[in-house]
């Protein structure tokens, strides 16, 4: 028997809090019989989002991203990203998480069901403690991926602008990251919007808005990356603390 786990699966198990801890948080994972301490909490946040992937990532339809071929040696599959997070409405016991902003990069590597191969998350100068833990406490929820290694960014100031037509997001003014994206050329002048498809762990979503990347780059540390005319989007999605299973 195959022990290959589909993208299905690994939904199915994510949404039953089963897959583990992506981000180390300050609060500690909460489990099983710590549900009654569980807080309350809710995200809604719209993402400018790009990867090294094709357009459109296949890693919404499988746990394997594209594969991207150098001369004559085999495929490497990989999922080289830039996750910039606004939050529209958000709350963690009574913290406000209102207007935050915070950028993921990493790499899901080979096979995400398996485990990602690095992420890391920055933070603006004007976030708080209380707010910081929130975040790295409810983001373990939208992406249930297991990470070879985890690290915490830079303070940095994040530029964040978006249209229906053009979204652009800068890290330190570009220094250390930028994701540009321009609307999908569909039939009309509205965006071209995939729907009824889930985006990792958040049960609800606005969805897709095809943009595919002019760039994508991650600027900092030892795996710095950059791509052009691949994978983007924008997306809005929603989740509470009701939402994850006990």
């Amino acid at each position: 028997m195959s022990n290959e786990v589909t993208r299905r699966t690994f939904l199915g198990v994510a949404a039953a809090g089963a897959v583990g801890t992506a981000f180390e948080s300050p609060l500690g994972a909460v489990t099983g019989a710590d549900q009654s301490a569980r807080p309350a909490w809710a995200l809604n946040a719209t993402i400018i989002e790009a990867c090294s992937c094709t357009m459109f990532c296949p890693c919404y339809f499988s746990t394997i991203p594209s594969g991207h071929a150098h001369g004559s040696a085999m495929a490497e599959h990989y999922c080289r990203f830039n996750n910039v997070l606004r939050v529209n409405q958000g709350n963690f016991n009574g913290v406000a998480l209102n207007g935050m902003k915070f950028w993921i990069a990493g790499d899901l590597g080979h096979d995400f069901s398996k485990s990602g191969e690095w992420a890391e998350i920055t933070f603006e100068p004007s976030a708080t403690k209380a707010q910081r833990d929130a975040i790295t406490t409810i983001v373990p929820n939208v992406y249930p991926v297991n990470w070879k290694a985890f690290s915490l960014g830079q303070d940095a100031a994040i530029d964040w602008t978006a249209t229906k037509d053009h979204a652009e997001a800068r890290l330190a003014a570009g220094k250390a990251g930028i994701v540009t994206l321009r609307r999908n050329p569909g039939m009309t002048a509205e965006p071209t919007i995939v729907t009824n498809l889930r985006y990792f762990g958040a049960p609800r979503n606005t969805g897709f808005h095809l943009m595919p990347n002019e760039i994508e780059a991650y600027r900092r540390g030892p795996k710095p990356f950059e791509y052009k005319g691949s994978n983007g989007f924008m997306i809005t999605f929603d989740i509470t603390s009701k939402d994850v299973a006990s």
